[in-house]
């Protein structure tokens, strides 16, 4: 790779990635396998373990995705340790979307550049392409650098990218013998160990790949909007409660440095909820939301 360095070694930029190139294969081949992989829940089969692990898990990765990556590394929405700060990250590497790097740089770069040219997964180009065939584009596999620099200069944020399959791949040893030792101890409950793998790292990794991509398509196609962006992201109360928070995309966009994205009492965001706990006990701190006066919203809207 022929890239330049700072004087702390991060890499400022990335060759061209060539089609169907290894890089490029390795890239987008995992994605179409764990696909098919899900096919694999008629041979293991079901059991009561099984649906509530694929439902914590789900919601852990959903988590590590729409309040780690999104609201914290990509947005600095509030602050935290860097110990929670990790946690999270760790959350949403194990939701399969690559590591924290690869994925704060094109969300930041789709701020940029939304709906415009510029935006890797822009719904002018398709709906398809804007919720998952931007992924198959051998544009999308190199790190953007220039956009995570402050994140590239956090050790374990690159630990987190550089061995991202090693954190995976352990993942998935440790929930095969979480159900092996719970199959041993229970033999009734009618789990296993490959049971549990398919359903809390194939299965729910796809369920969460689709509910987050929602954002990128959906809520640029669907739903409703109250401010004047220079973008077509809408409000959608569906992808809202799918995503803990993330689907009131309209409100996002119109301020994305808000820790809170329901801006009305209505619009039910569970991800601020718990980040209103955990401020009570002084686990996150300094969490933004959108001023309240009219000027203020108005000079946010024209940004």
């Amino acid at each position: 790779m022929n890239a330049g360095r700072t004087r702390h070694g991060v890499a400022l930029g990335n060759t061209e990635v060539v089609r169907f190139s290894a890089r490029h294969i390795a890239f987008f081949v995992p994605l179409i396998l764990l696909h098919l992989a899900c096919g694999l829940v008629l041979l293991v089969g079901v059991s009561d373990v099984a649906i509530s692990a694929f439902l914590t898990t789900s919601a852990i990765q959903a988590f590590g995705i729409t309040t780690g990556y999104h609201r914290l590394l990509s947005h600095r929405s509030f602050k935290t340790s860097r110990t929670f700060q990790f946690t999270l990250a760790l959350f949403g590497a194990l939701a399969g979307q690559n590591g924290p790097l690869w994925w704060v740089g094109y969300h930041r770069s789709h701020h940029r550049h939304s709906d415009r040219d510029g935006d890797a997964h822009s719904p002018r180009t398709g709906f398809f392409w804007s919720h998952m065939g931007w992924l198959f584009s051998p544009r999308c596999v190199p790190i953007r650098y220039e956009l995570v620099a402050d994140l590239a200069r956090v050790p374990e944020l690159r630990l987190l990218e550089d061995r991202y399959y090693l954190f995976v791949l352990s993942y998935v040893l440790l929930l095969y013998t979480l159900g092996e030792v719970w199959r041993g101890f229970d033999p009734a409950a009618g789990t296993s160990g490959l049971q549990i793998v398919v359903w809390c790292s194939v299965l729910n990794t796809v369920c969460v790949y689709h509910i987050i991509w929602s954002a990128n398509s959906f809520c640029h196609r669907f739903g409703t909007r109250r401010f004047a962006t220079r973008d077509n992201s809408r409000n959608n109360f569906i992808v809202a409660l799918l995503t803990l928070g993330d689907g009131w995309h309209h409100n996002h966009h119109f301020c994305p440095y808000s820790a809170r994205h329901g801006f009305r009492w209505w619009e039910i965001d569970i991800n601020y909820a718990i980040l209103r706990l955990l401020a009570f006990l002084g686990i996150v701190w300094d969490l933004k939301v959108p001023p309240r006066a009219p000027r203020k919203l108005a000079d946010i809207a024209k940004t």
